[in-house]
């Protein structure tokens, strides 16, 4: 995929033409990931005497080397070298789940570098949709195995680790770095993210409550798919909820979610304002097509080998889906935010959390809904009375942690030790289901 002389003369053509730095769509998420990437060092691709081989080298620079994170771009080979030959289920699961962090970071450099072609509008809603393009695939996969329950904790893990994990460390980090420093945010984004979230934890409670009123007597059911009717219904307004959403974000509103741009202090470092493509158009679809199967190839080794790495680990699959897929899969854009709070730049923090917890609860899991309803997989929305019991108080913490649009690292704290508590919580219930199933085949054998 080398930048060729026709490209790169359609390259000066369409720079011409490009958004400048004010009208080009550039998300929280987006911003997230440029801080873990750096300038590429062309010095010695610039000696190579051929121009051909040099556009190609320079290509292949841009998207494989110029991150922070390149050093972890050999799991993906090792990933697959371990599927082939054998090596285990647990190694390709571990490799999978490595891999999956610099291939989400590449993924939003490649959205960024297709946005800047497309216009504001499309752009913008790339780089909202293709922010959390690895739990779509991860999910899409499950589904396909017909593991709903590794779909269902997936995402909710994901939502739970935005809000609670990411936010909590990013306040804390973020206040303990800026003891003397006024830390304020804008409230508004906090404010229209947190609205939508509560949305979704009604939808996520309705077939739940419709469950435990039928079974306590209350209501009559009348028909026995009626809390899937009613996720279906729940997930079509939550879509259209989102389509809402977007248009608020990249038309009405656009003002409240624009971040500040930041120059990045590390010599090492690409500049946040960036305002032109390193890629043609053309590289960068063809980038972004390979990458996007090599992360389904990974996320579909994840998928299948979970099981055996539940049982290697004496974990219940519930708890690697919830805690350990989110902190894994999502620790490229986790650190971007961190680095932003230390920096006190915490609309672009929030924007972060916020804004990947919204896309997955309001886009994520109704679409994996109907997809699900598409394939004949009778998919809901109730997450049972635990689980959706953590996402709505998990709202609601976070809610009242932004009400007043000031930040200081006792309100991290919080956050974080909300997180441990449900970690340790769906940690030692599953646990105790499984003792309490050993503990019956025990009795069985001695009686």
């Amino acid at each position: 995929m080398p930048r060729t002389t026709t490209e790169a003369k359609e390259m000066a053509v369409r720079r011409q033409l490009l958004p400048g730095p004010a009208d080009r769509p550039r998300t929280a998420h987006n911003m997230s990931s440029s801080s873990l990437r750096k300038r590429s060092d062309g010095s010695l691709i610039n000696k190579v005497p051929c121009a051909a081989l040099r556009a190609f080298l320079a290509n292949l620079n841009e998207v494989l080397l110029a991150t922070k994170l390149f050093l972890l771009l050999p799991a993906v080979l090792l990933a697959v070298a371990a599927a082939y030959l054998h090596f285990g289920q647990v190694w390709v699961f571990v490799l999978s789940l490595i891999g999956l962090v610099p291939l989400a970071e590449r993924l939003s450099f490649l959205t960024e570098q297709i946005a800047f072609y497309t216009g504001p509008t499309v752009g913008g809603i790339l780089n909202a949709t293709f922010g959390n393009v690895t739990e779509v695939i991860i999910a899409l996969f499950a589904l396909r195995e017909r593991k709903i329950e590794v779909v269902k904790c997936s995402l909710l893990g994901s939502i739970l680790s935005n809000l609670l994990l990411v936010l909590g460390t990013s306040l804390f980090l973020g206040g303990v770095t800026n003891l003397a420093a006024h830390q304020p945010f804008d409230r508004k984004q906090a404010d229209v993210n947190t609205a939508l979230l509560i949305l979704g934890a009604l939808c996520h409670s309705l077939p739940l409550m419709l469950r435990y009123a039928v079974a306590s007597g209350e209501h009559a059911l009348v028909s026995g798919a009626a809390a899937l009717d009613l996720s279906r219904a729940c997930s079509i307004v939550m879509l259209l909820a989102y389509l809402a959403y977007l248009f608020f974000q990249l038309k009405t509103h656009r003002q409240l979610f624009d971040p500040q741009e930041v120059e990045d202090d590390d010599d090492d470092s690409v500049t946040i304002s960036q305002d032109e493509p390193v890629l043609g158009f053309s590289s960068a679809m063809i980038w972004l097509a390979l990458m996007t199967l090599v992360t389904a190839l990974l996320s579909e080794y994840v998928v299948t080998t979970i099981e055996a790495a539940s049982q290697s680990w004496e974990l219940s699959v519930s708890f690697i889906s919830i805690i350990l897929l989110p902190i894994v899969g999502n620790a490229a854009e986790h650190a971007g935010a961190v680095i932003f709070a230390l920096k006190n730049k915490l609309d672009i923090t929030l924007g972060v959390s916020l804004g990947s917890a919204t896309q997955i609860s309001m886009f994520v899991v109704p679409l994996s809904v109907v997809v699900a309803w598409t394939m004949g997989i009778p998919m809901d929305l109730d997450f049972n009375l635990l689980e959706t019991g953590s996402l709505f108080l998990a709202i609601l913490v976070t809610a009242f942690t932004l009400q007043d649009g000031e930040s200081h690292y006792l309100k991290g704290l919080v956050l974080i030790l909300c997180y441990a508590v449900i970690s340790v919580c769906f940690f030692v219930i599953r646990r105790r289901a499984d003792d309490n199933q050993l503990d019956g085949v025990r009795w069985i054998m001695e009686h």
